[in-house]
């Protein structure tokens, strides 16, 4: 009986389940047993395998809205685990199959040489990510200090009304605006310069907040965590105080190998 078989006997083939897949490991990944997946309850995890790679699926309610935050946690908490001890290749969040026979025939058969051959250069390698941002009472006391302009928009705004100073704190607020972006340009290239001396490659990921200082992932070997974490430390010494740094990791390579939804 090969894999496919059992992870459909397993549930069963109702016509309101499907497959969601998380993503592709080496077929000789062993799943934790106390994994579970997405889903209300979660789900639990099983191995869908084909040749030298395997896919990490649970069964799912095809009327279950994706989406929610305990969903988005399943999906990257699984992966993570995952990367801390294999090579994972992550799929996009959402992805689901018809059923396990459509994982193995149509994702893991059409595609094996390639996710086998992704799979082998991420060997002993994990993501990781520099996060940080800027203290906010810091940076504006920084700017004021160091601006002619910001002290002369501050001493305006203090000396009007609101609805006088209105163009005042509008010019300030632009100001402020593209100060961020300037030393956030300035803090990125120090935090990417510092991570290539330890990593096979670094990725500049978008800001998700406007106070966003640093925000890069790394591809790292995962033997080498301890430089990793040696280069955040100088970072953060270095913007104490400025700016509030974390590294986050070992994570699966999203920002390096991850790969679209299958159809099915």
């Amino acid at each position: 009986m090969t894999a496919a078989d059992q992870v459909e006997r397993a549930e069963g083939r109702d016509a309101g389940r499907a497959v969601y897949v998380y993503g592709i490991v080496p077929a000789d990944v062993a799943v934790e047993e106390d994994a579970v997946g997405v889903g209300d309850p979660p789900s639990e995890v099983e191995i869908v395998k084909e040749g030298d790679i395997a896919a990490l699926v649970s069964r799912i309610a095809t009327d279950h809205p994706l989406g929610t935050p305990d969903d988005l946690q399943a999906h990257a908490h699984l992966l993570d685990g995952a990367a801390a001890v294999a090579p994972v290749l992550p799929l996009r969040f959402g992805a689901v199959m018809t059923d396990a026979e459509s994982v193995a025939e149509e994702l893991l058969r059409e595609h094996h040489d390639e996710f086998r051959e992704t799979l082998e250069k991420l060997e002993g390698h994990a993501q990781y990510v520099v996060k940080g941002r800027y203290d906010q009472q810091t940076f504006l006391r920084d700017l004021l200090e160091e601006s002619e302009q910001a002290r002369a928009l501050r001493d305006d705004i203090q000396s009007k009304p609101e609805d006088a100073s209105r163009d005042s704190r509008m010019a300030l607020g632009e100001l402020i605006a593209n100060t961020i972006e300037a030393k956030r340009q300035a803090d990125t290239n120090t935090a990417v310069d510092a991570l290539n001396t330890v990593a096979q490659a670094v990725n500049v990921r978008e800001p998700t907040h406007e106070w966003d200082a640093v925000n890069v992932a790394a591809l790292v070997e995962v033997k080498a965590q301890a430089d990793v974490e040696a280069v955040v430390d100088e970072l953060a010494e270095n913007a104490a105080g400025r700016v509030d740094l974390r590294l986050l990791g070992p994570m699966a390579a999203y920002d390096f190998v991850v790969t679209s939804n299958p159809e099915g």
